[in-house]
């Protein structure tokens, strides 16, 4: 079997490092700090369960999941880091 430019490490890790950028922007855009009892988008209260699992929380989960979809913060839909393009420069 052809094994191309790098060997079996490099491919490791090239996914690990991926993973960890992948947890780390995921833990930056948690919120921190004290939560909110109201919404301060709409104002609807947030539950003490929400708050509570998520500590310094900002907005109810409708809110929430709004700001997701306008903001894109949803995964890609490939890794361009792995991508042959990136690795033909």
């Amino acid at each position: 079997m052809a094994k191309g430019f790098g060997d079996e490490d490099d491919v490791h890790e090239q996914i690990a490092s991926t993973i960890d950028d992948a947890v780390q922007r995921a833990r930056s855009a948690l919120p921190a700090g004290e939560s909110l009892t109201h919404c301060e988008e709409c104002g609807a209260v947030i539950p003490e369960a929400r708050r509570t699992a998520l500590p310094g929380v900002r907005l109810c989960v409708a809110c929430q999941e709004e700001h997701d979809r306008d903001t894109g913060s949803q995964p890609g839909a490939f890794n361009r880091r792995g991508s042959k393009d990136s690795q033909l420069r």
